[in-house]
């Protein structure tokens, strides 16, 4: 029996349900099984297995979910699709699962509509553009195409209500995306760019083994669904693998498609010029605070050494951790916790200055160290394999030694020590500008002192 969520449940006489087998796991599952084709979502029952996360009627408290992440290092594998699906925006924690059942066929609908939508306007780019040296990979265009019929087949075998909701909800989508325009030359060029990286995503993983490899023919319809519907960003490099991780772990072309959107309405800037060079500045500025003479050394010629930094940030330390952990953390870096703590430290000290402000103001003030709420998370993260790795970028002279640094660093870091450095710099951070804060504006005693302390320290009691 399959699961909506990717892979298969495994049943037993008197039970309705035991464990979910993710699809790399399944030995005998049929091999065309491996392409995530699209087809009409099954419904599930499935209910988050993490105590205090999920209400009877299905609705997520999405603070508890996001805090259960960053304390126990990740979701465990068999919850994650679900997790990602509530954490990455596709399912609003608000809703319940029998409104969930309504939205998966809209949202089936609507992707299949918009798909459909580009292939029309440009028919020459439904099959991807292959040099003939690729032997596996035209292999796997056979594959895929097998599946996409398969899948249609499968949806002609919908009840009669099941038709009907859907037409209707096929008029909704025309409707919806019917005005949109697309420009012909921009998409075209955003499909060549596309053609050329999906073929460069790590076949090496498990979902693109044998026949699994037509999952890259998925990846690529989603590429270009996106920069079709989303022409002010379309695709830049790097995306592929962005995306491919949500397809690994969804295994599902549409639920990928709809994740990967959300992630992108809030990082999509990553992938543009500014949003780079944002990146470096915040990086710089924060190992400035945390190591003035590193960031001297690294900063010269006006902070060109820190580029390097911009690929571990914008795929989230994808290459520099094994896979399994790569996506744990990518995971942990997503929910956001953590930032969400720094803002409230933030809030707590703008109430004490409310409330001394007359205080303050019998009083010349001094200029103080405040918290950079633009600090995120993973900056700091960056931050911790630089200041481990302190001794030999001291002794980089150059861009070029920079490189052979950041290569050598390839699958090699382990990420609870990793996570444990990081969470003390933040903590750390967080401490020392409150602390200033307390001891220069607010006048409190020592007591409230310690007791705001300590509430933040509990906040970073993190589990391991």
């Amino acid at each position: 029996m399959e699961d909506p969520d990717g892979g298969t449940v495994r049943q037993t006489a008197g039970q309705r349900e035991t464990r979910r087998v993710p699809p790399q796991e399944e030995p005998n599952a049929p091999i065309r099984r491996r392409v995530a084709a699209v087809r009409c979502p099954a419904l599930s029952a499935a209910r988050l297995a993490i105590p205090g996360v999920m209400d009877a009627e299905g609705r997520v408290d999405e603070s508890r979910l996001r805090m259960h992440i960053c304390k126990n290092g990740g979701a465990s594998p068999s919850d994650r699709g679900l997790v990602w699906r509530f954490l990455f925006g596709m399912y609003p924690c608000s809703s319940t699962a029998l409104e969930r059942s309504l939205l998966q066929e809209q949202l089936f609908v609507r992707y299949r509509v918009m798909k459909k939508k580009w292939q029309t306007f440009l028919p020459s780019a439904r099959k991807i553009n292959l040099n003939g040296t690729d032997v596996e990979l035209i292999k796997a265009v056979r594959y895929f195409e097998e599946r996409e019929a398969e899948a249609q087949q499968e949806n002609q075998f919908q009840s009669e209500e099941v038709q009907v909701r859907l037409a209707f909800l096929e008029l909704q989508a025309q409707f919806l995306f019917g005005g949109v325009s697309f420009h012909r030359q921009e998409l075209q060029e955003a499909i060549r760019i596309i053609d050329k990286d999906v073929p460069r995503t790590n076949r090496d993983l498990s979902y693109y083994q044998n026949e699994g490899l037509g999952n890259l023919l998925v990846l690529r319809d989603i590429l270009i669904t996106y920069a079709a519907f989303h022409p002010e960003v379309s695709y830049a490099q790097g995306m592929n693998d962005l995306c491919s991780r949500f397809l690994e772990v969804l295994d599902c072309e549409i639920d990928t498609f709809w994740s990967f959107s959300c992630y992108m309405e809030k990082f999509s800037k990553d992938f543009q010029a500014d949003g780079l060079h944002r990146k470096i500045e915040l990086e710089a500025a924060l190992l400035k605070e945390l190591d003035p003479p590193l960031y001297a050394h690294l900063a010269k010629d006006n902070m060109e050494s820190l580029t390097f930094c911009h690929r571990w940030l914008l795929l989230g330390f994808q290459r520099e951790f094994e896979h399994s952990e790569a996506l744990r953390l990518f995971e942990i870096l997503s929910c956001d916790h953590l930032e969400l703590i720094s803002q409230q430290v933030d809030r707590a000290r703008h109430h004490e200055r409310l409330a001394q402000e007359n205080i303050a103001e019998d009083s010349p003030e001094s200029e103080l160290h405040t918290i950079n709420t633009d600090f995120t998370f993973e900056l700091f993260v960056c931050a911790a394999i630089l200041l481990d790795n302190r001794d030999s970028l001291l002794q980089c002279r150059d861009d070029v030694q920079l490189i052979q640094f950041t290569s050598s660093l390839h699958r090699k870091l382990d990420l609870n020590s990793t996570l444990q450095k990081a969470e003390r710099h933040f903590y750390n951070y967080c401490k020392s500008c409150s602390w200033d804060y307390m001891n220069g504006r607010c006048r409190v005693n020592t007591n409230t002192q310690e007791d705001f302390i300590d509430h933040l320290r509990s906040f970073f009691a993190l589990k391991r």
